[in-house]
Protein backbone atom coordinates (compact mmCIF):
# COMPACT_ATOMS: atom_id res chain seq x y z
CA UNK A 1 0.00 0.00 0.00
CA UNK A 2 1.35 3.44 -0.94
CA UNK A 3 0.08 6.82 0.21
CA UNK A 4 -2.28 8.26 -2.41
CA UNK A 5 -0.20 11.40 -3.01
CA UNK A 6 3.50 12.25 -3.11
CA UNK A 7 4.04 15.49 -1.20
CA UNK A 8 7.31 17.37 -1.04
CA UNK A 9 9.31 16.73 2.10
CA UNK A 10 8.41 20.18 3.45
CA UNK A 11 4.72 19.48 2.83
CA UNK A 12 5.16 16.17 4.67
CA UNK A 13 6.68 18.01 7.65
CA UNK A 14 3.72 20.38 7.72
CA UNK A 15 1.03 17.73 7.24
CA UNK A 16 -0.63 16.69 10.54
CA UNK A 17 -1.34 13.27 9.01
CA UNK A 18 2.34 12.76 8.20
CA UNK A 19 5.34 14.21 10.09
CA UNK A 20 3.94 17.39 11.67
CA UNK A 21 3.36 15.76 15.10
CA UNK A 22 7.06 14.83 15.24
CA UNK A 23 8.04 18.50 14.86
CA UNK A 24 5.47 20.03 17.17
CA UNK A 25 8.12 20.80 19.78
CA UNK A 26 11.16 22.98 19.23
CA UNK A 27 12.19 25.45 16.58
CA UNK A 28 12.99 23.68 13.29
CA UNK A 29 13.08 26.78 11.06
CA UNK A 30 16.79 26.51 10.27
CA UNK A 31 16.52 22.81 9.47
CA UNK A 32 13.60 23.41 7.13
CA UNK A 33 15.74 25.91 5.21
CA UNK A 34 18.52 23.34 5.03
CA UNK A 35 16.15 20.59 3.86
CA UNK A 36 14.65 22.85 1.20
CA UNK A 37 18.18 23.52 -0.05
CA UNK A 38 19.05 19.81 -0.23
CA UNK A 39 15.94 18.99 -2.24
CA UNK A 40 16.15 22.06 -4.48
CA UNK A 41 12.88 23.53 -3.22
CA UNK A 42 12.21 27.28 -3.42
CA UNK A 43 13.41 29.40 -0.52
CA UNK A 44 11.40 32.26 0.96
CA UNK A 45 13.10 35.70 0.97
CA UNK A 46 13.54 35.58 4.75
CA UNK A 47 15.40 32.25 4.42
CA UNK A 48 18.08 33.55 2.05
CA UNK A 49 20.28 35.22 4.72
CA UNK A 50 20.58 31.97 6.69
CA UNK A 51 21.13 29.98 3.50
CA UNK A 52 23.97 32.29 2.44
CA UNK A 53 25.52 32.26 5.90
CA UNK A 54 25.55 28.45 6.16
CA UNK A 55 26.50 27.60 2.57
CA UNK A 56 28.64 30.51 1.42
CA UNK A 57 26.52 30.57 -1.74
CA UNK A 58 24.69 33.60 -3.05
CA UNK A 59 22.11 32.08 -5.40
CA UNK A 60 19.33 29.90 -4.04
CA UNK A 61 19.41 26.24 -5.16
CA UNK A 62 17.31 25.18 -8.12
CA UNK A 63 18.22 21.48 -8.33
CA UNK A 64 18.21 18.61 -5.87
CA UNK A 65 21.64 17.80 -4.44
CA UNK A 66 23.23 14.46 -5.26
CA UNK A 67 25.56 14.59 -2.26
CA UNK A 68 25.02 16.72 0.83
CA UNK A 69 27.48 17.36 3.66
CA UNK A 70 25.95 18.72 6.86
CA UNK A 71 28.63 20.07 9.22
CA UNK A 72 26.63 20.91 12.33
CA UNK A 73 27.54 21.29 16.00
CA UNK A 74 26.75 18.68 18.59
CA UNK A 75 23.11 18.39 19.72
CA UNK A 76 22.07 20.33 16.66
CA UNK A 77 19.46 17.75 15.57
CA UNK A 78 21.43 15.90 12.89
CA UNK A 79 20.29 12.36 13.72
CA UNK A 80 16.64 13.41 13.86
CA UNK A 81 16.85 15.03 10.43
CA UNK A 82 18.67 12.03 8.95
CA UNK A 83 15.85 9.81 10.23
CA UNK A 84 13.24 12.16 8.72
CA UNK A 85 14.90 12.09 5.30
CA UNK A 86 15.31 8.30 5.47
CA UNK A 87 11.62 7.87 6.32
CA UNK A 88 10.48 10.26 3.61
CA UNK A 89 12.60 8.71 0.84
CA UNK A 90 11.64 5.18 1.85
CA UNK A 91 7.92 5.97 1.90
CA UNK A 92 7.66 8.28 -1.11
CA UNK A 93 10.67 7.56 -3.28
CA UNK A 94 9.31 5.57 -6.21
CA UNK A 95 12.18 3.55 -7.71
CA UNK A 96 10.38 0.29 -8.57
CA UNK A 97 10.99 0.81 -12.31
CA UNK A 98 14.74 0.54 -11.71
CA UNK A 99 14.56 -2.78 -9.85
CA UNK A 100 14.66 -6.26 -11.30
CA UNK A 101 12.54 -9.17 -10.07
CA UNK A 102 13.47 -10.11 -6.50
CA UNK A 103 15.42 -6.92 -5.88
CA UNK A 104 14.65 -4.49 -3.08
CA UNK A 105 15.72 -0.88 -2.86
CA UNK A 106 17.40 0.12 0.36
CA UNK A 107 17.75 3.25 2.40
CA UNK A 108 20.98 2.67 4.32
CA UNK A 109 21.76 4.54 7.54
CA UNK A 110 25.40 4.20 8.57
CA UNK A 111 26.43 4.92 12.15
CA UNK A 112 29.57 4.62 14.25
CA UNK A 113 28.36 1.65 16.29
CA UNK A 114 25.27 -0.39 17.11
CA UNK A 115 24.12 1.99 19.84
CA UNK A 116 24.19 4.98 17.50
CA UNK A 117 22.51 2.90 14.80
CA UNK A 118 19.74 1.96 17.24
CA UNK A 119 19.05 5.65 17.90
CA UNK A 120 18.57 6.24 14.19
CA UNK A 121 16.28 3.25 13.81
CA UNK A 122 14.17 4.33 16.79
CA UNK A 123 13.67 7.76 15.22
CA UNK A 124 12.72 6.19 11.88
CA UNK A 125 10.30 3.80 13.54
CA UNK A 126 8.61 6.76 15.28
CA UNK A 127 8.30 8.69 12.01
CA UNK A 128 6.62 5.77 10.25
CA UNK A 129 4.60 3.97 12.92
CA UNK A 130 3.37 7.21 14.46
CA UNK A 131 1.90 8.37 11.15
CA UNK A 132 -1.59 7.20 10.19
CA UNK A 133 -0.88 7.16 6.47
CA UNK A 134 2.54 5.48 6.68
CA UNK A 135 2.12 2.91 9.44
CA UNK A 136 0.40 0.39 7.08
CA UNK A 137 3.56 0.37 4.94
CA UNK A 138 5.50 -1.50 7.65
CA UNK A 139 5.58 -5.23 6.92
CA UNK A 140 8.37 -6.48 9.15
CA UNK A 141 10.78 -5.07 11.73
CA UNK A 142 14.00 -6.41 13.21
CA UNK A 143 16.72 -4.86 15.34
CA UNK A 144 18.42 -3.62 12.18
CA UNK A 145 15.76 -3.31 9.46
CA UNK A 146 12.30 -2.04 8.66
CA UNK A 147 10.77 -3.65 5.56
CA UNK A 148 8.06 -1.70 3.75
CA UNK A 149 5.39 -3.03 1.42
CA UNK A 150 6.60 -0.78 -1.45
CA UNK A 151 9.70 -2.96 -1.94
CA UNK A 152 11.93 -0.65 0.10
CA UNK A 153 13.94 -1.68 3.14
CA UNK A 154 15.38 0.76 5.65
CA UNK A 155 18.43 -0.66 7.38
CA UNK A 156 21.03 0.61 9.80
CA UNK A 157 24.60 -0.66 9.61
CA UNK A 158 27.85 0.13 11.34
CA UNK A 159 30.69 1.86 9.53
CA UNK A 160 32.34 -1.00 7.67
CA UNK A 161 32.79 -0.88 3.90
CA UNK A 162 32.51 -4.68 3.86
CA UNK A 163 28.94 -4.73 5.21
CA UNK A 164 27.38 -2.33 2.69
CA UNK A 165 28.37 -3.92 -0.58
CA UNK A 166 25.94 -5.77 -2.84
CA UNK A 167 22.93 -3.56 -2.19
CA UNK A 168 20.82 -1.34 -4.42
CA UNK A 169 20.73 1.90 -2.50
CA UNK A 170 18.26 4.73 -3.11
CA UNK A 171 19.68 6.81 -0.27
CA UNK A 172 22.64 6.52 2.08
CA UNK A 173 22.75 8.59 5.25
CA UNK A 174 25.97 8.68 7.28
CA UNK A 175 25.76 9.87 10.89
CA UNK A 176 28.76 11.47 12.69
CA UNK A 177 31.18 10.31 10.03
CA UNK A 178 34.08 12.36 11.42
CA UNK A 179 34.11 10.12 14.50
CA UNK A 180 33.88 6.66 12.99
CA UNK A 181 36.52 4.09 13.87
CA UNK A 182 37.03 0.55 12.58
CA UNK A 183 38.54 -2.39 14.47
CA UNK A 184 42.05 -1.07 13.87
CA UNK A 185 41.19 2.38 15.23
CA UNK A 186 41.25 4.21 11.90
CA UNK A 187 38.37 6.23 10.47
CA UNK A 188 36.91 4.24 7.54
CA UNK A 189 34.68 7.06 6.23
CA UNK A 190 36.47 7.37 2.88
CA UNK A 191 36.27 3.62 2.24
CA UNK A 192 32.61 3.43 3.32
CA UNK A 193 31.57 6.30 1.05
CA UNK A 194 33.54 4.82 -1.85
CA UNK A 195 31.66 1.53 -1.36
CA UNK A 196 28.27 3.25 -1.22
CA UNK A 197 28.56 5.18 -4.47
CA UNK A 198 28.49 2.13 -6.82
CA UNK A 199 25.44 0.82 -4.92
CA UNK A 200 23.62 4.05 -5.79
CA UNK A 201 24.65 4.19 -9.44
CA UNK A 202 21.60 2.40 -10.86
CA UNK A 203 18.99 4.58 -9.11
CA UNK A 204 18.57 8.01 -10.74
CA UNK A 205 18.16 10.71 -8.13
CA UNK A 206 19.78 8.68 -5.36
CA UNK A 207 21.02 10.73 -2.43
CA UNK A 208 24.17 10.54 -0.31
CA UNK A 209 23.89 12.54 2.90
CA UNK A 210 26.77 12.86 5.38
CA UNK A 211 26.09 14.65 8.68
CA UNK A 212 28.64 15.16 11.42
CA UNK A 213 30.16 17.51 13.90
CA UNK A 214 33.60 18.47 12.58
CA UNK A 215 36.92 17.42 14.02
CA UNK A 216 40.43 17.67 12.58
CA UNK A 217 41.33 19.14 9.21
CA UNK A 218 41.52 15.81 7.43
CA UNK A 219 39.21 13.13 6.09
CA UNK A 220 36.28 13.33 3.67
CA UNK A 221 34.29 15.86 5.73
CA UNK A 222 37.16 18.36 5.68
CA UNK A 223 37.90 17.61 2.01
CA UNK A 224 34.26 18.27 1.08
CA UNK A 225 34.25 21.54 2.99
CA UNK A 226 37.44 22.73 1.30
CA UNK A 227 36.30 21.77 -2.19
CA UNK A 228 32.59 22.53 -2.23
CA UNK A 229 31.60 25.03 0.45
CA UNK A 230 30.35 28.22 -1.27
CA UNK A 231 30.35 26.40 -4.66
CA UNK A 232 27.17 25.88 -6.69
CA UNK A 233 26.30 22.47 -8.06
CA UNK A 234 24.93 19.06 -7.04
CA UNK A 235 27.37 18.71 -4.13
CA UNK A 236 25.98 20.71 -1.25
CA UNK A 237 27.74 21.76 1.97
CA UNK A 238 25.90 23.26 4.94
CA UNK A 239 27.93 24.40 7.98
CA UNK A 240 26.29 25.80 11.11
CA UNK A 241 26.87 25.87 14.89
CA UNK A 242 24.57 24.18 17.35
CA UNK A 243 22.76 27.36 18.40
CA UNK A 244 21.77 28.17 14.80
CA UNK A 245 20.21 24.76 14.13
CA UNK A 246 18.84 24.28 17.66
CA UNK A 247 17.98 27.79 18.95
CA UNK A 248 16.92 26.60 22.40
CA UNK A 249 20.61 25.78 23.02
CA UNK A 250 21.93 29.31 22.82
CA UNK A 251 25.62 30.23 22.70
CA UNK A 252 25.28 31.45 26.29
CA UNK A 253 23.46 28.43 27.74
CA UNK A 254 25.20 26.86 30.73
CA UNK A 255 26.47 23.70 29.00
CA UNK A 256 27.94 25.44 25.97
CA UNK A 257 29.31 28.42 27.92
CA UNK A 258 31.07 26.08 30.36
CA UNK A 259 32.52 24.06 27.47
CA UNK A 260 33.98 27.19 25.91
CA UNK A 261 35.42 28.25 29.25
CA UNK A 262 37.07 24.88 29.93
CA UNK A 263 38.42 24.14 26.44
CA UNK A 264 37.74 26.75 23.74
CA UNK A 265 39.32 24.73 20.93
CA UNK A 266 37.25 21.64 21.68
CA UNK A 267 34.04 23.62 22.20
CA UNK A 268 34.52 25.52 18.93
CA UNK A 269 34.56 22.16 17.18
CA UNK A 270 31.88 20.40 19.22
CA UNK A 271 29.34 23.23 19.26
CA UNK A 272 30.66 25.93 16.92
CA UNK A 273 31.09 23.56 13.95
CA UNK A 274 34.65 24.75 13.35
CA UNK A 275 37.35 22.33 12.29
CA UNK A 276 40.10 22.08 14.87
CA UNK A 277 43.32 23.87 14.03
CA UNK A 278 45.08 22.59 17.16
CA UNK A 279 44.95 18.93 16.09
CA UNK A 280 47.33 17.48 13.53
CA UNK A 281 48.62 14.11 12.44
CA UNK A 282 51.48 12.82 14.58
CA UNK A 283 53.35 10.96 11.85
CA UNK A 284 53.09 10.33 8.11
CA UNK A 285 51.93 6.91 6.97
CA UNK A 286 54.93 6.65 4.62
CA UNK A 287 57.37 6.85 7.54
CA UNK A 288 55.48 4.14 9.43
CA UNK A 289 55.37 1.86 6.37
CA UNK A 290 59.12 2.30 5.94
CA UNK A 291 59.69 1.13 9.53
CA UNK A 292 57.56 -2.02 9.18
CA UNK A 293 59.47 -5.16 8.20
CA UNK A 294 57.08 -7.09 5.89
CA UNK A 295 56.36 -10.63 7.04
CA UNK A 296 58.05 -10.17 10.42
CA UNK A 297 55.51 -10.99 13.12
CA UNK A 298 57.78 -11.97 16.03
CA UNK A 299 61.48 -12.59 16.57
CA UNK A 300 63.07 -15.43 18.52
CA UNK A 301 65.22 -14.73 21.53
CA UNK A 302 68.91 -14.27 20.80
CA UNK A 303 71.46 -15.26 23.43
CA UNK A 304 73.52 -12.38 24.74
CA UNK A 305 70.87 -9.81 23.82
CA UNK A 306 69.41 -7.51 26.45
CA UNK A 307 65.66 -7.08 26.08
CA UNK A 308 63.35 -4.42 27.44
CA UNK A 309 59.62 -4.94 28.09
CA UNK A 310 56.70 -2.59 28.52
CA UNK A 311 53.08 -3.46 29.40
CA UNK A 312 49.80 -1.55 29.25
CA UNK A 313 47.61 -3.25 31.88
CA UNK A 314 43.83 -3.40 31.76
CA UNK A 315 41.12 -4.60 34.08
CA UNK A 316 39.72 -6.83 31.35
CA UNK A 317 36.32 -5.23 30.82
CA UNK A 318 36.84 -2.49 28.21
CA UNK A 319 40.43 -1.96 27.03
CA UNK A 320 42.95 -4.45 25.75
CA UNK A 321 45.99 -5.45 27.78
CA UNK A 322 49.20 -5.39 25.78
CA UNK A 323 52.85 -6.36 26.14
CA UNK A 324 55.80 -5.38 23.94
CA UNK A 325 59.44 -6.52 23.96
CA UNK A 326 62.28 -4.75 22.16
CA UNK A 327 66.06 -4.53 22.01
CA UNK A 328 68.67 -2.13 20.67
CA UNK A 329 71.47 -3.17 18.36
CA UNK A 330 74.10 -0.75 17.06
CA UNK A 331 72.08 2.22 15.78
CA UNK A 332 68.78 0.32 15.53
CA UNK A 333 66.01 -0.38 17.99
CA UNK A 334 63.96 -3.45 17.11
CA UNK A 335 60.50 -4.53 18.21
CA UNK A 336 60.71 -8.28 18.90
CA UNK A 337 57.30 -9.28 20.22
CA UNK A 338 53.88 -7.73 20.64
CA UNK A 339 50.94 -9.37 22.40
CA UNK A 340 47.36 -8.20 22.87
CA UNK A 341 44.55 -9.61 24.98
CA UNK A 342 41.19 -8.14 24.03
CA UNK A 343 38.34 -7.88 26.55
CA UNK A 344 36.69 -9.58 28.19
CA UNK A 345 39.46 -11.53 29.91
CA UNK A 346 40.73 -12.50 33.34
CA UNK A 347 43.50 -10.09 34.40
CA UNK A 348 45.17 -12.76 36.55
CA UNK A 349 45.28 -15.25 33.67
CA UNK A 350 46.70 -12.61 31.30
CA UNK A 351 49.38 -11.57 33.80
CA UNK A 352 50.40 -15.23 34.04
CA UNK A 353 50.73 -15.42 30.24
CA UNK A 354 52.70 -12.16 30.21
CA UNK A 355 55.09 -13.51 32.83
CA UNK A 356 55.69 -16.67 30.81
CA UNK A 357 56.43 -14.61 27.69
CA UNK A 358 58.82 -12.33 29.60
CA UNK A 359 60.72 -15.24 31.12
CA UNK A 360 61.01 -16.72 27.64
CA UNK A 361 63.05 -13.65 26.70
CA UNK A 362 65.06 -13.74 29.92
CA UNK A 363 63.25 -10.71 31.34
CA UNK A 364 62.50 -10.37 35.07
CA UNK A 365 61.42 -6.72 35.07
CA UNK A 366 58.69 -5.04 33.06
CA UNK A 367 57.79 -1.36 32.98
CA UNK A 368 54.24 -0.21 32.47
CA UNK A 369 51.59 2.45 32.60
CA UNK A 370 51.86 4.47 35.81
CA UNK A 371 48.08 4.99 36.01
CA UNK A 372 47.21 1.30 36.30
CA UNK A 373 47.43 1.40 40.09
CA UNK A 374 48.98 -1.14 42.44
CA UNK A 375 47.36 -4.31 41.15
CA UNK A 376 49.79 -4.97 38.22
CA UNK A 377 52.78 -4.78 40.59
CA UNK A 378 51.15 -7.24 42.99
CA UNK A 379 50.04 -9.72 40.32
CA UNK A 380 53.33 -9.67 38.39
CA UNK A 381 55.24 -10.16 41.65
CA UNK A 382 53.28 -13.37 42.26
CA UNK A 383 54.74 -14.74 39.01
CA UNK A 384 58.30 -13.62 39.67
CA UNK A 385 58.25 -10.41 37.61
CA UNK A 386 59.08 -6.97 38.97
CA UNK A 387 56.59 -4.40 37.59
CA UNK A 388 57.79 -0.79 37.65
CA UNK A 389 55.66 2.25 36.74
CA UNK A 390 57.07 4.14 33.76
CA UNK A 391 58.80 7.44 34.37
CA UNK A 392 57.39 8.97 31.18
CA UNK A 393 53.76 9.54 30.25
CA UNK A 394 52.52 7.95 27.06
CA UNK A 395 52.59 11.35 25.34
CA UNK A 396 56.26 11.69 26.28
CA UNK A 397 56.95 8.17 25.02
CA UNK A 398 55.37 8.99 21.65
CA UNK A 399 57.42 12.17 21.35
CA UNK A 400 60.58 10.16 22.15
CA UNK A 401 59.65 7.53 19.57
CA UNK A 402 59.14 10.02 16.76
CA UNK A 403 62.84 10.79 16.03
CA UNK A 404 63.61 7.06 16.00
CA UNK A 405 61.00 6.54 13.29
CA UNK A 406 61.86 9.67 11.32
CA UNK A 407 65.54 8.72 11.22
CA UNK A 408 64.84 5.15 10.13
CA UNK A 409 66.34 3.71 13.32
CA UNK A 410 63.25 1.77 14.45
CA UNK A 411 62.10 -1.59 13.05
CA UNK A 412 58.45 -2.49 13.63
CA UNK A 413 56.62 -5.77 13.35
CA UNK A 414 54.18 -6.39 10.52
CA UNK A 415 51.09 -5.85 12.68
CA UNK A 416 48.07 -4.11 11.12
CA UNK A 417 46.52 -2.92 14.40
CA UNK A 418 49.82 -1.51 15.62
CA UNK A 419 50.30 0.39 12.35
CA UNK A 420 46.74 1.73 12.48
CA UNK A 421 47.06 2.89 16.08
CA UNK A 422 50.37 4.61 15.36
CA UNK A 423 48.93 6.39 12.31
CA UNK A 424 45.84 7.51 14.25
CA UNK A 425 47.83 9.32 16.92
CA UNK A 426 47.26 13.05 16.99
CA UNK A 427 49.37 15.99 18.07
CA UNK A 428 47.39 18.56 20.07
CA UNK A 429 48.67 22.02 20.91
CA UNK A 430 47.40 23.51 24.17
CA UNK A 431 46.86 27.20 24.82
CA UNK A 432 50.22 27.20 26.61
CA UNK A 433 51.87 26.12 23.36
CA UNK A 434 52.81 22.70 24.75
CA UNK A 435 52.22 19.69 22.49
CA UNK A 436 50.65 16.44 23.65
CA UNK A 437 50.10 13.21 21.74
CA UNK A 438 47.01 11.04 22.13
CA UNK A 439 44.75 8.78 20.12
CA UNK A 440 41.90 10.14 18.02
CA UNK A 441 38.31 9.96 19.30
CA UNK A 442 36.93 6.45 18.99
CA UNK A 443 40.33 4.84 18.43
CA UNK A 444 42.71 3.03 20.79
CA UNK A 445 46.39 3.19 21.69
CA UNK A 446 46.94 0.04 23.77
CA UNK A 447 49.36 -1.58 21.31
CA UNK A 448 51.31 1.52 20.34
CA UNK A 449 51.59 2.53 24.00
CA UNK A 450 53.37 -0.73 24.84
CA UNK A 451 55.42 -0.69 21.64
CA UNK A 452 56.56 2.90 22.17
CA UNK A 453 57.46 2.16 25.79
CA UNK A 454 59.51 -0.89 24.81
CA UNK A 455 61.33 0.79 21.91
CA UNK A 456 62.16 3.99 23.78
CA UNK A 457 63.13 2.05 26.91
CA UNK A 458 65.41 -0.25 24.93
CA UNK A 459 67.30 2.75 23.56
CA UNK A 460 67.57 4.58 26.87
CA UNK A 461 68.74 1.54 28.84
CA UNK A 462 71.19 0.02 26.35
CA UNK A 463 74.90 0.82 26.89
CA UNK A 464 76.60 2.77 24.14
CA UNK A 465 79.04 0.80 21.98
CA UNK A 466 82.37 2.64 21.94
CA UNK A 467 85.63 1.60 20.24
CA UNK A 468 88.61 0.74 22.42
CA UNK A 469 90.54 3.79 21.18
CA UNK A 470 87.94 6.04 22.77
CA UNK A 471 87.59 4.19 26.06
CA UNK A 472 90.42 6.10 27.76
CA UNK A 473 89.04 9.47 26.65
CA UNK A 474 85.53 8.57 27.77
CA UNK A 475 86.75 7.28 31.13
CA UNK A 476 88.23 10.70 31.86
CA UNK A 477 84.81 12.34 31.49
CA UNK A 478 82.57 12.33 34.54
CA UNK A 479 79.37 10.99 33.04
CA UNK A 480 76.72 8.42 33.96
CA UNK A 481 77.04 6.85 30.47
CA UNK A 482 77.90 3.15 30.67
CA UNK A 483 80.41 1.84 28.14
CA UNK A 484 81.38 -1.54 26.81
CA UNK A 485 84.02 -2.32 24.22
CA UNK A 486 84.12 -4.65 21.27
Amino acid sequence: MRPPLTPSIIDAIRDPKLFAPQFARGNWTAWKTCIRSIFGLPLAPDELPLYRECTGRQDAPTIRAKTSWLIVGRRGGKSRVLALIASYLAAFGNCSQYLVAGERARVVCVAADKKQAAILLNYIHAFLSGTELLAPLIQRETAEEIELSNNVTIEVVTCSYKTIRGRTVVAALCDEAAFWADETGQNPASAVIASLLPSMATIPGSLLLVASSPYAKRGPLWDAFKRYWSKSGKIFVWKAPTWVMHPSLSRDCAVIAEAFENDPASASSEYGADFRSDVGAFIDREIVDAAVIPGRHELMRESGTRYFAFADPSGGSSDSMTLAIAHARDKLVILDALREWRPPFSPDAVVQECAATLKGFGITRVFGDRYAGEWPRERFRVHGIDYQPAEQTKSELYLSLLPLLNSGRAELLDHARLTAQLCSLERRTARSGRDSIDHAPGSHDDLINSAAGALVGAVERTPLIIPKTLLRRVSQVRSPVRCVHY
